[in-house]
């Protein structure tokens, strides 16, 4: 009997994972020193600090940090009004320590894009975990962005839809069947989503219109 070659082993990824970039922002606490300590011992990259809220959206662009973080006694609305910023265009996880921990303030923070904030003392040795937390939430509301997103992009698709088919029902006397098979037609022949046809038929109309 005579034996089967044995595959060749599988090989075993030794690389080891790239360290966390994070991005340090002062905003008037003063454990900044013993984080920026306790990241380094933790083998992450601190690939910048900055005291000013306004350089925060620039710096995030040109640094492209994992995670950022930001040490406050209580935050200040130009600080939170610039991570809104930074939510909006180029979202990041946002882990906060501060000293003021009113519901209002909260509020204000996590309306902000703050992933987490901790308040009361910074325990060094929990950083590591604080960051991972703020990490798993920032990625579980990113898919609900997202996701929200397409449900919003389909809805809108389907309404312009359903326009561009009454228009071709008013004008050209189709039945709603006929219709939507012209527009689907158009579609495959320019090799155009069905809901950018009907877009385009929409704005053709309007512009006979005005005209």
């Amino acid at each position: 009997m005579t034996s089967r070659p044995r595959p060749p082993p599988t090989p075993v990824d030794t690389t080891e994972p790239r360290p966390l970039r994070v991005l340090l922002i002062n905003d008037g606490a003063h454990h900044l020193q013993l984080i920026q300590q306790e990241l380094v011992r933790q083998n992450c990259e601190v690939v910048g600090v900055i005291d000013q809220a306004a350089l925060i959206h620039d710096c995030v662009l040109r640094l492209q940090p994992d995670v950022v973080i930001v040490d406050s006694e209580s935050p200040s609305r130009d600080t939170l009004e610039n991570l809104a910023t930074l939510n909006e265009r180029m979202p990041r996880p946002v882990v906060m320590f501060a000293e003021d921990d009113s519901p209002a303030c909260l509020r204000q923070a996590m309306k902000s894009g703050v992933s987490a904030y901790v308040v009361a003392g910074l325990q060094a040795e929990r950083l590591n975990s604080v960051m991972q937390v703020a990490i798993v939430r920032f990625e579980q509301d990113l898919a609900l962005r997202q996701e929200l997103d397409r449900t919003r992009a389909q809805l809108i698709a389907r309404k312009s839809i359903e326009r561009a088919k009454g228009i071709l029902m008013n004008e050209m006397g189709m039945a709603e069947d006929a219709a939507h098979h012209h527009m689907r037609r158009l579609a495959m022949d320019r090799g155009l989503p069905l809901a950018e046809v009907a877009e385009r038929i929409i704005d053709a109309h309007s512009l006979l219109r005005s005209g």
